[in-house]
């Protein structure tokens, strides 16, 4: 099964990938046998979920004669990392060692993501390799190495890759790496809502990369965000449900599940709106949410949008900010007859496209210049948007947020090379 996975692997991620991109998985393909991704996956693939991390630990230990192997989590609430070390802790270990991600060459290497060699007090050598997949930052594999060489570096790089899809697998099986991420108590809200989101947080494909984050992570109870692809298509969608509690996640339940449903079925956007209105209306006993959908082809530069009473999205282009002051239709649940318009606006390669919720703009920070941090982060990663908006967001209510806060950040590079052949002039 490990041979197949490396041989299906690049067959899999190659449909959306950029020309570039693709030749290097190609040729990490041929290269397997000398960097020993073969022989990791089948280690992984033997043992349990829960203990495919130590054995991968062990399996590099011994290749490398590493003489401390650690994989470290990023927590729920993206402030620190969770060491889990292959010979002094496991992943249900509630003492295991917690670090601040803030200064520390953890976040260099998280924010980066690049390789990153550190001085081990005259013991080795430390290697610090990222462990993401298609943008998502799981976290982070640390090796400590008697002596270092360029391909020695390089085969670390591709373990932490290997790693990445053996914990995208295996987290399906087992709540040990749920239990890493908490460094907080979780409210039974917020646990409601994490059901809700998508598994990943971050996405790259050759048409575009997004990133989302809400906070706090572990109080959260109303927002929501939600993305999903299909051959043609890239659907988007982020709500707010009204109030600030228990009830608020169970109204983002229903919320979240019929529009996923009126969109599973090929619902149109103006129909996956109106089975979205329409269950709150039947169930939620006049409770209202606001929200945006969105469909942006994947062969054009067009998008749509159904806005049910939510603040506008912003849009970064040639260094210039400006909202999309788009007709705004009465939130889900509004006790009436509603016909939600599909609206469209273009989207041109190197544009930048920010949705958010009105927690962005409550109370403290409503004298945040939201425009103005988009324009100062235009050479970041979405990833690191979301997470600086937040934070930002954070600061000015002093860590006490009186209502959730989402944002969703859209890097839109446009048609691939095959898109533009095939669907040239093509829009949603």
């Amino acid at each position: 099964m490990a041979r197949l996975i490396i041989k299906i692997l690049p067959s899999l991620v190659m449909p959306l990938m950029p020309e570039g991109k693709r030749s290097q998985i190609e040729e990490a393909a041929m290269a397997q046998d000398r960097f020993g991704l073969e022989e990791i996956l089948r280690a992984a693939e033997d043992a349990a979920p829960g203990e495919s991390i130590d054995v991968v630990a062990a399996n590099l230990r011994e290749r490398f004669d590493a003489t401390a192997v650690s994989f470290l989590f990023l927590d729920l609430v993206s402030q620190q990392v969770v060491r889990m070390a292959d010979h002094s802790a496991s992943l249900q270990d509630r003492n295991a060692e917690q670090i601040p991600l803030a200064g520390s060459v953890y976040e260099q290497v998280l924010r980066t993501q690049q390789l990153t060699q550190a001085p081990n007090d005259g013991q080795g050598q430390r290697v610090i390799a990222p462990v993401t997949n298609r943008g998502d930052a799981i976290g982070l594999l640390e090796l400590t190495l008697p002596k270092v060489n360029e391909e020695m570096l390089e085969r670390v790089a591709q373990a932490a890759h290997a790693l990445a899809y053996i914990v995208v697998t295996d987290r399906r099986f087992t709540d040990l790496y749920h239990w890493a991420q908490r460094t907080t108590p979780v409210s039974l809200a917020a646990e409601i809502q994490h059901q809700l989101l998508p598994s990943s947080s971050c996405c790259e494909a050759a048409q575009f990369v997004l990133a989302a984050a809400l906070v706090p992570a572990d109080s959260i109870g109303g927002d929501t965000y939600d993305y999903t692809l299909d051959h043609d298509t890239l659907h988007l969608s982020v709500t707010d449900a009204m109030g600030h509690d228990l009830d608020s996640a169970l109204l983002a339940t229903l919320l979240v599940n019929a529009s996923r449903g009126a969109r599973r079925t090929g619902c149109d956007l103006t129909e996956q709106a109106q089975r979205t209105h329409q269950a709150l209306v039947e169930h939620s006993k006049g409770a209202l949410a606001t929200g945006q959908l969105l469909r942006i082809s994947l062969h054009g530069n067009r998008a749509q949008l159904v806005n049910a009473g939510h603040p506008w999205p912003l849009r970064l282009r040639d260094g210039q900010v400006e909202e999309l002051t788009l007709h705004v239709d009465p939130p889900f649940g509004f006790p009436f007859s509603v016909d939600y318009r599909v609206q469209e606006f273009d989207l041109r390669p190197g544009d930048r496209l920010v949705l958010y919720t009105d927690g962005m703009r409550e109370r403290q920070a409503a004298k945040l210049d939201l425009p103005a941090i988009i324009r100062d982060t235009i050479v970041q990663h979405p990833r690191e948007v979301v997470r600086t908006l937040t934070a930002t967001v954070t600061d000015a209510g002093q860590g006490q947020l009186q209502d959730d806060a989402t944002v969703l950040c859209l890097d839109w590079h446009g048609p691939s090379r095959e898109g533009r052949h095939t669907h040239a002039g093509a829009d949603v």
